[in-house]
């Protein structure tokens, strides 16, 4: 999700998302720069298809990680949303 030639993912994630959902990519990013200040250059983007979630993560493991960790309680609650649970 960086700025090489090869990082298209956000692009691709962009043609499959029916709804984005900027919060989450916000949050792993801002958590991330509190960590190493490169993190600025993500363009991940996370959002929804149908029920499913999507969420770019970082490429490496330890970032990927720190994201999961920045996104829980949160994401479990958008689990619940998606399902028609509601607030």
């Amino acid at each position: 999700t960086g700025l090489g030639p090869n990082d298209v993912t956000p692009e691709a994630t962009h043609n499959v998302l029916e709804k984005e959902v900027v919060g989450i990519s916000e949050t792993t990013r801002a958590y991330g720069q509190r960590r190493l200040p490169l993190s600025m250059l993500s363009r991940g983007l996370s959002g929804v298809r149908g029920k499913t979630l999507i969420v770019n993560l970082p490429g490496s493991v330890r970032a990927v990680s720190e994201c999961m960790d920045s996104l829980f309680p949160g994401i479990l609650h958008a689990f619940r949303m998606l399902q028609g649970q509601g607030h």
